[in-house]
């Protein structure tokens, strides 16, 4: 991990099955005051409403909370797409969230969210995939590294569903492949650059 010098403006984590345990394990000891803002689209029903972040909320110091219509994307927050809707984000550094059709079955999608993040963020995006069962988020990742941002993926080997990882890793767009715990790190590390 030595020699990420990079300054990073925003970090995007697409996760699916298993994202729960994941999340928590790379989020839960980021301070209150965390400078860099966390994009986040877990894949879950519609009808799950608040769950996802009030369970993170008892494990993490940081604030997590969904994201709303317009809202300006400022650190010290985790962002999570709301249930059912895609989030987008805008040139003026908001979000939008849309109820367009699902993208590979799924809404929120998490090529939808990396995407839109990259053409905004640029090569100060850092882009992280987690455990999950489908392809989401390979498209999206291969968007990141074409806009010079940096692109991670959790070792299959630890994911609960690797698949996800394999998927983004296929592409060759992911530069590192890093464990829960190496992630965790790496999260730590930047915060002070």
């Amino acid at each position: 991990m030595q020699g990420i010098t990079q300054k990073y403006n925003a970090i995007a984590i697409g996760t699916s099955a298993g994202g729960l345990f994941a999340l928590s394990g790379i989020l839960d000891e980021l301070p209150a005051g965390y400078p860099i803002p966390i994009m986040v689209v877990q894949h879950r029903s519609k009808d799950q409403k608040d769950l996802l972040e009030e369970v993170l909320q008892n494990k993490c110091k940081i604030r997590i909370k969904q994201a709303d219509e317009k809202e300006t994307i400022k650190g010290g927050f985790v962002y999570v797409a709301p249930p059912d809707y895609h989030l987008l984000v805008e040139a003026d550094k908001t979000f939008s969230l849309s109820s367009d059709e699902a993208v590979r079955f799924s809404r929120p999608s998490i090529d939808v969210l990396f995407e839109t993040a990259a053409i905004v963020y640029k090569d100060t995006l850092a882009g992280i995939i987690l455990t999950g069962a489908s392809s989401d988020g390979a498209a999206g990742i291969t968007v990141i590294k074409e806009y010079g941002g940096l692109t991670i993926a959790q070792d299959p080997a630890e994911a609960q569903f690797p698949f996800m990882p394999e998927s983004s890793i296929q592409t060759k767009a992911v530069q590192h492949i890093w464990t829960l715990s190496e992630i965790k790190k790496f999260l730590s590390e930047i915060s002070n650059i």
